[in-house]
Formats: structure tokens, C-alpha cells, sequence
């Protein structure tokens, strides 16, 4: 049976470039191995999918070559995705930090690419396996429903996490299969372990939150940090966590709307008579400003310390540092930092500079996002690139 293009992966990139390639009259045929599309759609934003962020820029995504992804990027945009939202009437609103989310389910979001699919005459074969592929001037796939031949070859297969919905290396054996190269893969937007010694003092607090600045190397971001009894997590840590390397510590801003000396210098010389816990827990969890003052700086009457003390006990707040010990692993990242090595790829059309005919889109290529959409966005741009091309 012969293609136009196959697609392998039913995700958000493979479908887009489906609904893309189909729309200009290709025959097109996707794959998926699961027994449904979308399943990383399904379970996104809590059942509420984070399809896209309205403020993408390439400074949102990490890759060997970070410059790789604006072209997509500026050829499909947020608010092209969102029109198509809106053109199938799905309620969306936005959260924080430009976070688009359904109203409803995210179900709707997968029904609607799955529409889509159908008025481009995408054909879809579900619980698919694939033995083989050889090219020969064009594709030859050897699979359990048979030998399909294709004058195109998507690769669209995602990355490592989320393994419980069938996440595999294929995509990167593919790559490698046809001499191209790889960007060390590790889970990126993760929670963060402690040290078993450190962990020990904090996992009491599991389940209190704080909004914080958590810097790492040159990024940081402001938004929650979450004890957990393994570690740390929370958007905070996740974002954090794509940039964070072995060994390196994590600054932390527990305050960073205030400037914690002239706060406590002011209180001092007005009078202030309060603890210093007393003081804290009313800008930071109760449970949390006890613990920390146990171990870093014991509480007294505010006018008990001098100004010295005020001064550092401000500078450890404002960089307080931990060094984690490691990750939680694929079993809780959202995505894969690394795969496909952008620099055999064409930043236009997704297409391999050594295949002819052969593209990579979506999180099995070399670029990762930020959390808040921006991965979605990032599959929706590449999926369309490619299909464009196609």
C-alpha cells in the first residue's frame, strides 16, 4: 500500500502535521502504537490540557542550538492555534503567565484535531507495530498490517517520559538507524530529590507551598515552589529542573517582593517586639518558618538581634541554597531534554539534511520548552512545518 507520507506517532506533533500534509491533498496514513491518539494531550494540565502559551519566544525553549526553533515558531504561532480553538468553539481561559487552558476537558482538544484528521482524509491505524524500516528511494515499512511503502517518513514518537503511556526510544533508534545524531537525553521539567541527610530535615513539610525565585546557572523563575517527601517540586523547581546540572545548588529568593533587610531593620526601630518566627510565618507557611529557623537562624525577639545579624539573616533569605541530589526520573517528568540533533535537521521544514524525505517533529527532536504550553506549542509549530512541506 503506498502513502504519500506516513506518519509514526499520533501525538500532538503528528497530528498536526497530518491535518497539514492532508489539507494539501496528500494521502496520508499515521501510525500510533497505543490503542488511542493523544494520550499525553489527554492527561495534560490536569485533564485540562495547556495547549499554548500567548507569550512564545525561542528564549522559551532549550536546545544545543537555540536559535533552531524560530523559524517554526514565527511560521505557526499561539494565536494561530487558538483560532483553531475557537473555530471549534472549545471555552479556553487563561491562568497565569499567558497559560491557555480548556474550560472543559482536554478530551475536546484531541476531538478536535481528530475532526480535523477526518476533513483532511487522514487515515489512522491504532495498536500499530512497526518491524522494520528500509528506504530505497522511497520508505518501505514492514508492520503487523503488513508492508507499506511511502514517499515520506514522519517521525512524531515523542521522547522518554511518561513511560506508563508507552513512551519508547523508537524515535531516537530511527534517527540513529539513518546517521543522524543525538543530544544526550535526561527528564527535564521534573521534581527534584534531596540528599537523604538534607531530606530528612524537610520532608515533614510535604505539601507546603511558597512563591519564590528559584535561580539556577543564568535562568530563574518566580512562580511556586512544594515540598514533597522526596524533595522539592512545584512549577518553580520543575522549571529549574531543565537547566539543572549534578552537583550544582539551587538559589532560592523566599522572599522576592521584599527587601528583607530594610523590612526588618524598619520593624526593629519602630518597636517591634514578635518573634522572629512570628514575624516570618506571616510571609511565609507556618510549618515552613519554624523548620527553617530551627536549622538556619534560631528564633528570637526581633530587638534582641543586632543590625549585623538582621543583615544576614536578610542575605540567607534572599539566597537561600540547596543542592539537590537528583531527579525523580521519566516516571515524573513532563518531557525529555536532548534527542534528535537539530544540526542535521532543516529549521524550515523539520526535513533530514542526509534523507531525503525523512522529518522529525515534536519532543523527539532537540528543543524543549519551558512548562506553561509551550511544549504543545512547540509540536503544533514543528507538525506544521513539516506538513507544509510535505
Amino acid at each position: 500500500m503506498h502513502w504519500d507520507a506516513v506518519i509514526i506517532g499520533a501525538g500532538a506533533a503528528g497530528l498536526m502535521c497530518a491535518v497539514e500534509a492532508g489539507k494539501r491533498g496528500r494521502r496520508v496514513l499515521l501510525l500510533e502504537h497505543a490503542d488511542r491518539v493523544g494520550k499525553k494531550i489527554l492527561i495534560s494540565g490536569g485533564g485540562r490540557c495547556n495547549f499554548t502559551n500567548l507569550k512564545v519566544g525561542s528564549e522559551n525553549f532549550l536546545s544545543a542550538n537555540p536559535h533552531f526553533c524560530r523559524s517554526a515558531l514565527a511560521r505557526y504561532r499561539p494565536e494561530d492555534f487558538l483560532a483553531l480553538v475557537q473555530s471549534h468553539d472549545i471555552p479556553y481561559y487563561e491562568k497565569t503567565l499567558g497559560q491557555l487552558f480548556c474550560r472543559g476537558s482536554s478530551k475536546e482538544i484531541v476531538a478536535m484535531l481528530l475532526k480535523e484528521c477526518e476533513a483532511a482524509k487522514v487515515k489512522i491505524r491504532l495498536k500499530s507495530r512497526i518491524f522494520s524500516i528500509e528506504n530505497n528511494g522511497h520508505f518501505c515499512l514492514d508492520t503487523d498490517q503488513g508492508l507499506l511503502e511511502a514517499g515520506a517518513l514522519v517521525v512524531a514518537t515523542g521522547g522518554l517520559s511518561y513511560a506508563q503511556l508507552g513512551a519508547s526510544p523508537f524515535g531516537y533508534e530511527i534517527a540513529s538507524r539513518f546517521g543522524h545524531g543525538l543530544i544526550e537525553c535526561r527528564p527535564a521539567l521534573v521534581p527534584l530529590t534531596l540528599p537523604p541527610a538534607l531530606n530528612e530535615r524537610w520532608r515533614e513539610l510535604s505539601g507546603a507551598s511558597a512563591e519564590v525565585r528559584v535561580s539556577c546557572g543564568k535562568a530563574n523563575f518566580r512562580e511556586a515552589l512544594l515540598f514533597t517527601h522526596r524533595g522539592l517540586s512545584g512549577p518553580a523547581i520543575l522549571q529549574a529542573s531543565s537547566y539543572w546540572e549534578a552537583g550544582e545548588p539551587l538559589r532560592i529568593d523566599l522572599l522576592p517582593d521584599l527587601v528583607v533587610r530594610d523590612y526588618l531593620l524598619e520593624k526593629k526601630r519602630a518597636g517591634e517586639r514578635s518573634e522572629l518566627k512570628n514575624l516570618l510565618a506571616a510571609l511565609l507557611p507556618k510549618r515552613f518558618v519554624e523548620r527553617w529557623c530551627e536549622l538556619h537562624f534560631p528564633s528570637r525577639p526581633l530587638h534582641q538581634y543586632s543590625d549585623r545579624e538582621l543583615a544576614e539573616l536578610a542575605a540567607l533569605l534572599k539566597n537561600w541554597e540547596l543542592v539537590p541530589e537528583g531527579t525523580e526520573g521519566y516516571a515524573k517528568a513532563e518531557v525529555t531534554r536532548g534527542g534528535v540533533d537539530t544540526a542535521g535537521l532543516s529549521s524550515k521544514t523539520m526535513q533530514s539534511q542526509k534523507v531525503p524525505g525523512l522529518y522529525f517533529i515534536g519532543e523527539v527532536v532537540d528543543v524543549t520548552g519551558w512548562l506553561g504550553g509551550y511544549n504543545f506549542q512547540w509540536a503544533w509549530a514543528s507538525g506544521f512545518a513539516a506538513g507544509q512541506a510535505l
